[in-house]
C-alpha cells in the first residue's frame, strides 16, 4: 500500500493511509489473526454480522421508499 506525502504534510498522509487500511479491512484482519477464534465463536460472529447487514439493507430500503426519515447530516466545522 502506498501513500504520497505532499508538501511534507505527514498528518494528512497518515489519515489517508488509515482510511485505505480501513477500506481494505486490514484492521479487522489483524485483530482476527492476533488470537485463535474458536469455530463456535466464528459462527456466532459471522451470524451477528449477517443479521447486522440485513438490518442495514432493510433500513436503507425503507429510507429510499420514504417510510423512514433519512439520518441527519452532521455539520463539520473546522
Amino acid at each position: 500500500m502506498q501513500v504520497l506525502v505532499r508538501d511534507n504534510n505527514v498528518d494528512q498522509a497518515l489519515r489517508v493511509l488509515k482510511k485505505k487500511m480501513q477500506r481494505e479491512g486490514l484492521f479487522r484482519e489483524m485483530k482476527a489473526r492476533s488470537a485463535f477464534e474458536k469455530p463456535s465463536e466464528k459462527r456466532a460472529r459471522e451470524k451477528a454480522e449477517a443479521i447486522r447487514r440485513q438490518r442495514k439493507l432493510a433500513r436503507k430500503k425503507l429510507q429510499r421508499e420514504g417510510l423512514l426519515p433519512a439520518p441527519k447530516k452532521l455539520l463539520r466545522t473546522r
